[in-house]
This record gives structure tokens, sequence and C-alpha cells, in this order.
């Protein structure tokens, strides 16, 4: 999975050509660490379809603000740089997280 920081974000999110999951995530995040193995199995299915991106927003707080990313663990897919879903806290199970990649590749 990419990692992406503040940035890198642009480039590799904004002003990509597609869809990219976006798991916005922290050090201090126990769910969000118990969540990533999860989201890399995805990535093992689904990345030849859709692209895989992490932040950790420990250095990059003004960005997730900016992106409406309010908890944690956030999970988002953008579309050629806009926002186009998104699961936040308890809704962001591997179940959910698969479920809405689905919706879009």
């Amino acid at each position: 999975m990419l990692a992406v920081d503040k940035k890198t974000f642009e480039e590799e999110v904004l002003n990509y050509d597609g869809h990219v999951l976006v798991d916005f995530w922290s050090d201090g995040c126990e769910p969000c660490k118990a969540l990533m193995p999860h989201i890399e199995e995805l990535e093992n299915q689904y990345g030849d379809q859709i692209k895989f991106c992490k932040l950790n927003i420990t250095s990059a707080r003004r960005l997730a603000i900016k992106q409406k990313v309010l908890g944690l663990p956030t999970i988002c897919i953008y579309h050629n740089g806009e926002k186009v879903d998104e699961l936040t806290k308890d809704d962001a199970s591997k179940t959910n997280i698969e479920d809405m990649i689905k919706k879009y590749i």
C-alpha cells in the first residue's frame, strides 16, 4: 500500500485519474492498526482495479481536516480527485470496506 503524506497526497490522490482508496490512520489509533492488515488483504484482491494509499494523519492533521476526516479510522474512496464515499469509526469494517470497493470497480 502506498504511504502518502501531506507533500504527496495531492499528486497521488487528488490528481490521480481513476479510483483511489485512502486509509486515514494515526499512530495512536488502535482500531486503525487492527484494520490495516484487512485493508492490505483487500489490496491484494482489488489492487489491480483500484489504487490503495494510506495517510498517517499524525503529521498531516491540517490535510485530514481539509478532507473532512473527523474520526478514525476513516476509509475514503476518491474518483478523479473527488471524494465519492467514506466509512468512519465502527462502520469501517473489512466487510463494509469491501462492499464499498465493489461499488466502484
